[in-house]
């Protein structure tokens, strides 16, 4: 059972309809101690969010990114729960990758609701490696309780997709930059050592994921076979400005398997065009904000007899 340690009233916020409150608690997971932080309004919605760590970070985020998000969500009267995994933070055990966690993600959606009984079905929301950590769940739990995924700029990183999209979305555009030319007339960037960087780019992008030296299997592939498994919602949030966001496209417009998945109707896509990788800018933390609590909203009303 998890252990409460303590509750305090979240802060204020303008006209919010629905009081919250923080709890921390203490869990396990293979004999580690977990620790996280439940965000639970008066009344909770049927559906509650778990809210997965990208790393290396704590389960505030940068900028408090997820330490707002949970609040927010509390104040729309649902309950969100962040937490430390293994190897993490305040967490104890050895520190581990994100395609290896979830056993945490298990662990915290069964102390998720101890916590909070109202919440019979989770939404997991993860930001860069925490929403491919979310995917790789999926695979490997056939997890009923699960009523969707939010992933925010998906992890896929390779040796081919970073240079596909360095090709792409940073060599093509200096062809175009006129503080490029101006430097190298100036002798300010060697033309072999830039050509050669080119050439690199352009032999990677001609390979492929590598698999897991283990399983055979890649990463990338676990990914897509989680969402392929999952038959229930996935709201995929991209900003405009984050080359994570670009693989992610690069990625999964060159790749049959994952253009057939994401053009299902139970996956929903929101862009923000101006946003940073972490959405950095107040407007746009409100904005990521507003479009989860709006669609866990949608999804509570569904899930609801």
């Amino acid at each position: 059972m998890p252990r409460v340690d303590q509750g305090n009233t979240c802060g204020a916020d303008r006209g919010a309809p629905v009081n919250a409150i923080e709890r921390a608690l203490t869990f396990e997971c293979d004999a580690e101690r977990l620790v996280g932080v439940v965000a639970l309004p008066d009344r909770a919605a049927s559906v509650g969010v778990l809210i997965v760590v990208g790393g290396p970070q704590y389960r505030a985020g940068s900028h408090r990114q997820f330490v707002h998000l949970a609040r927010r969500l509390a104040r729309g009267g649902i309950a969100a729960m962040r937490f430390d995994y293994r190897g993490m933070g305040d967490a104890s055990g050895d520190a581990r990758s994100f395609d290896d966690v979830s056993a945490d993600i298990a662990a915290a959606i069964a102390a998720f609701q101890r916590v909070c009984p109202a919440i019979g079905r989770v939404v997991i929301w993860g930001l860069c490696d925490a929403a491919s950590a979310a995917l790789i769940y999926a695979d490997a739990n056939r997890d009923a309780s699960l009523a969707g995924i939010v992933l925010v700029n998906p992890w896929v990183r390779s040796d081919t997709t970073m240079a596909r999209t360095q090709i792409r979305h940073y060599y093509a555009k200096r062809l175009f930059d006129r503080a490029f030319w101006a430097k190298l007339i100036r002798g300010g960037v060697e033309m072999r050592d830039a050509l050669g960087d080119v050439a690199r780019a352009a032999r990677i992008a001609h390979g492929a994921a590598k698999p897991d030296r283990d399983t055979g299997v890649s990463f990338q592939d676990r990914m897509a076979s989680g969402l392929s498994t999952f038959a229930g919602p996935v709201l995929l949030i991209l900003s405009g400005r984050d080359l994570t966001a670009r693989e992610f496209e690069e990625y999964s417009s060159t790749d049959a398997r994952w253009k057939g998945l994401l053009a299902r109707r139970s996956v929903e896509r929101r862009d923000f065009v101006d946003a940073d990788h972490t959405f950095s800018a107040k407007q746009w933390r409100d904005e990521v904000e507003t479009a989860t609590v709006d669609w866990v909203e949608l999804q509570a009303t569904q899930a609801a007899p």
